[in-house]
């Protein structure tokens, strides 16, 4: 007997086939028999009639940070609701896990350097985590049979270093000792189940303190050493950011990449490539680096969001703005300081000089600060500016722009939500889109979903793409978008038995309404342990999501069920190579 049938749907099995109308029965949580409709003889102890309806894989979100949030949010929301049903987490070089017991800070430090460098709420890091774990393994064991989601977790090596470094992880460089204990710690959680290392050399990665975090800190012997390790494991990966990846690499950032990728004779993945026509030289100098790689026997992959994600800025918290150069030292002094430096008109132009410099990368896109949109917010003095353009203000005043922008955020003291325009909405962005999307090194993803969470909301990519691909730009067809978000990140992860609607695969599948499948609008909840704010987003159009063949969500609710497993390498991954 079928535990589930699904009738008549039809079936975009994920490898990128044409779609057809089947049945598909579920038993014991694998796919047991796709039959044509009404061939089905066997019992189910419950059906539905799906006619008109996608039957998709679910899909596998490569690359987020829910390593802390599905303690306290099991279902990984909002990703589960839009769809997906495996996640990669542990990325940029940023895990909860290892921590060094005889060091009772380790766990402290984590949490401010995971709040400041990722967006997470400090106070929901301290409240919903339960922190009872060291090492990477009792990390993994937490979070069995309690997930709703299929999860896989790097290791960071941040963690690695300050597991064996201490406090010297941050500015110091390993004794030979030293580095063989982290590359043992490496290997102790690979053997645990980490799909493998990763790490991140950005010079936007800063700890709890404002310093760089630890594993900036390492030269490229280390780097090879840990990579080497990562080889020597079934089922596991690389997964590492260096400052280029934000525009362009520099010559030793290929170079690193290509010798840790060749080291360790696994594929390497970054994120995100940024697609902007107006930079054309920007996507041939990423992708340089997978040429060179595949010349000397490694793979390096480039993830890039097949969507615009908004971006929700504010001159009162950390944010993107941050990272401008020159930008973190005014805003990180005290609201009342920082207003009056935003005040001088001195201190406004060398911002905006700075900001529009070369030295500012791909951050030069948020200098356009007539092209922002005001968000909420909270004086009388800004009644009825939310959703109006910063330029048509400035007009309004006599002001330039920068200069209205700071005296709308200050009447708020700061806290007024901004919405920067995209500079990268025109046609030929999206042509260019279309065409790197089909290049055999680039991959769809890289939401950050669980991260910057009151800035950004990545998590539903999967549907507003799919609904872009059935009724917007159409830049794809259904069966080649669903393959992107399922199957080809399967292969790339090497998960066993998932990605595809085949016979004897876990049964994650979603069932959708293709007339409808989109992705609501970005809204700020109050959901988070102490009531710390996040984005959110509906789910339209999604019918259901079964993970492990157990309905998760149906209609944007969660059924309370956990049916998700931790997938560990070589048992639930199987070794990719590099050719």
């Amino acid at each position: 007997m079928f535990d589930h049938l699904i009738k008549g749907a039809t079936v975009v099995d994920g490898t990128g086939a044409p779609a057809f109308t089947a049945d598909v029965g579920i038993r014991d949580g694998r796919i047991a028999v796709i039959a044509e409709p009404g061939q089905v003889a066997e019992d189910a102890r419950s059906s539905e009639d799906a006619s008109g309806l996608v039957l998709a894989p679910g899909f596998v979100d490569p690359h987020t940070h829910y390593d802390a949030q599905l303690f306290w949010d099991p279902y990984a929301t909002p990703s589960l609701n839009h769809g997906v049903t495996t996640v990669a987490g542990g990325n940029c070089g940023f895990t909860l896990a290892p921590l060094n017991p005889e060091q009772p800070g380790d766990a402290d430090y984590t949490r401010r350097m995971m709040s400041r460098v990722e967006g997470m709420s400090l106070v929901a890091l301290e409240e919903g985590a339960p922190w009872t774990w060291n090492s990477f393994g009792e990390y993994l064991g937490a979070l069995d049979g309690r997930i709703a989601v299929n999860a896989g977790f790097m290791v960071g090596h941040c963690a690695l270093r300050r597991y064996v470094m201490g406090a010297d992880a941050v500015g110091g460089q390993p004794s030979a000792e030293q580095l063989e204990q982290m590359v043992q710690l490496l290997k102790d959680a690979m053997d645990a189940g980490a799909w493998g290392l990763s790490t991140t050399q950005s010079s936007s990665h800063s700890d709890g303190d404002g310093e760089p975090v630890a594993s900036r800190h390492a030269k490229p012997a280390e780097l090879i050493a840990l990579s080497k390790a990562v080889g020597e494991h079934e089922g596991t990966q690389i997964e590492a950011i260096v400052a280029g990846c934000l525009d362009q690499f520099s010559d030793d950032e290929i170079e690193l990449f290509v010798d840790m990728t060749a080291a360790a004779g696994r594929p390497l993945n970054w994120n995100v490539l940024t697609i902007d026509a107006a930079v054309p030289e920007r996507v041939p100098r990423q992708l340089e680096a997978s040429e060179r790689a595949r010349k000397s026997g490694g793979r390096i992959v480039a993830l890039t969001m097949p969507i615009l994600t908004p971006m929700n800025m504010s001159l009162g918290t950390f944010c993107a703005l941050n990272l401008i150069p020159g930008w973190g030292e005014v805003l990180a002094l005290p609201v009342d300081e920082r207003i009056a430096k935003l005040r001088d008109p001195e201190v406004r132009g060398e911002m905006l000089r700075r900001a529009d410099s070369k030295e500012a990368g791909v951050f030069r896109r948020l200098a356009n600060f007539g092209r922002y949109v005001i968000g909420d917010t909270y004086s009388e003095a800004n009644e009825g500016l939310t959703g109006r353009v910063v330029n048509d203000i400035a007009a309004e005043r006599g002001q330039e722009p920068f200069e209205c922008l700071v005296e709308i955020c200050a009447n708020d003291r700061l806290s007024t939500v901004l919405w920067p325009m995209p500079t990268d909405n025109d046609t030929d962005s999206w042509a260019l889109r279309a065409e790197t999307w089909n290049h055999e090194d680039v991959m769809l993803g890289g939401s950050d979903a669980g991260a910057h969470l009151d800035r950004m909301c990545g998590a539903p990519y999967t549907t507003r793409f799919i609904g872009d691909c059935l009724r917007g730009r159409k830049l794809l067809g259904l069966e080649e978008a669903v393959k992107m978000l399922t199957d080809d990140p399967a292969q790339l992860f090497g998960l066993r038995e998932r990605g595809r609607i085949q016979e004897g695969f876990h049964a994650d599948l979603v069932l959708f309404d293709p007339e409808t499948i989109d992705a609501g609008k970005a809204t700020l909840v109050h959901d988070l342990p102490g009531d710390s704010p996040r984005l959110d987003s509906k789910a339209i159009g999604i019918t259901a999501v079964w993970v492990n063949g157990v309905e998760a969500m149906r209609g944007d609710v969660v059924s309370g069920a956990v049916p998700g497993k931790v997938l560990r390498s070589g048992a639930d991954t199987r070794t990719v190579g590099t050719k």
